[in-house]
């Protein structure tokens, strides 16, 4: 299904496009910006469908001939940009597939669509071409630039289009999207939800990911017993974690949400907020040995780790530091701990 009602969230982004369809008033430029797999592309497919669609009421319709071939990728009138260089939409890939094209009259529908996937890949020549269309657009073209960083396209770019921004989904309609389409158990959608702030695409990615869970596993046995584990057992965990092809934020991220959890069952002693109460044993031994401050402070800590990764910190350093914040943060070890052999 591809209709309005399938998109999960973005309320504001339905209501603006819904509103343009029934008055009419279609603008030539829309970005549509928001983190990879958001859902950035559905967004744009669903519109794009329902400006050509030919039905009445709601649209898009999703039986009509227009909605048909739509559905199914061969619509003449919705023109996807592609780009033979990974990293970069060239001139020229705008001046062939857009500016060449736009003064050809759509095959019979109201509009010609361009879906610009990735624009902020676009070098600086390739907008200012672009630019070239936006400024004296025939009446029936309407583009549509899928963005990550809405930073990256030129002010004029941005100045000739309506920016809509994608906020995150909450994680109950996260939760609820998972559990009902994919059939994910309750606790597992709960999981998938938390790490997956408010990305659906993300989320779904999770729930299907054998890394994923293998990689959770692997990170709650470790924090189980971090505090008394020495430096060898250390740098071999830190080695363990290089294995798997999940970023190395989604690792961050399990061991942020196990100490949150922490800090809130010690806080409240309320076990229905935790994200991961079925390890229930083990948080109250973690939240019972550590202070207030050691569970903050290896919050901060996990947040450092992210930032310095981010700026290319050497891996195992950076990870080893960690290891070693969390051990000092973690209440009392037994000899031989990785803090007394250093």
């Amino acid at each position: 299904m591809a209709g309005f009602q399938d998109i999960i969230g973005q309320e504001q982004i339905k209501e603006h496009m819904r509103n343009t369809l029934s008055a009419g008033k279609v603008s030539h430029a829309y970005i549509i910006s928001g983190e990879k797999s958001s859902g950035k592309e559905f967004i744009a497919r669903v519109f794009s469908m329902a400006l050509q669609c030919e039905g009445d009421g709601e649209k898009p319709c999703q039986e009509c001939s227009s909605c048909k071939k739509a559905l199914s990728g061969n619509h003449p009138d919705i023109i996807r940009v592609v780009h033979e260089k990974p990293n970069t939409i060239s001139v020229d890939d705008i001046r062939e597939q857009v500016n060449a094209d736009v003064a050809v009259k759509p095959y019979g529908s109201p509009y010609k669509v361009y879906l610009i996937s990735e624009a902020e890949k676009m070098t600086v020549q390739a907008q200012n071409a672009l630019l070239k269309t936006l400024e004296e657009p025939p009446e029936y073209v309407v583009i549509l630039l899928l963005t990550s960083n809405v930073n990256a396209l030129l002010p004029t770019i941005l100045s000739r289009s309506i920016v809509l921004n994608m906020k995150p989904v909450s994680d109950e309609l996260v939760k609820r999207y998972l559990c009902i389409q994919l059939q994910v158990p309750d606790y597992q959608a709960e999981v998938c939800a938390a790490f997956a702030r408010g990305n659906i695409g993300r989320a779904k990615a999770l729930a299907s990911s054998e890394d994923f869970e293998q990689i959770k596993a692997e990170a709650l046995s470790l924090l189980k017993y971090i505090q008394d584990m020495d430096l060898n057992e250390i740098v071999m965990a830190v080695k363990k974690i290089t294995e798997y092809k999940m970023e190395i934020n989604d690792y961050l991220d399990i061991c942020a949400i196990w100490y949150r959890d922490a800090l809130l069952f010690k806080a409240t002693n309320d076990v229905n907020s935790l994200i991961f109460r079925e390890e229930l044993q083990a948080l109250r031994k973690t939240a019972q040995r550590s202070s207030y401050e050691g569970i903050e402070n290896i919050i901060n800590a996990l947040d450092t780790a992210k930032k310095r990764l981010d700026s290319n910190v050497n891996f195992e350093l950076v990870m080893e530091l960690l290891m070693l914040a969390i051990q000092e943060n973690s209440g009392e070890r037994r000899r031989g701990s990785l803090k007394e052999v250093e």
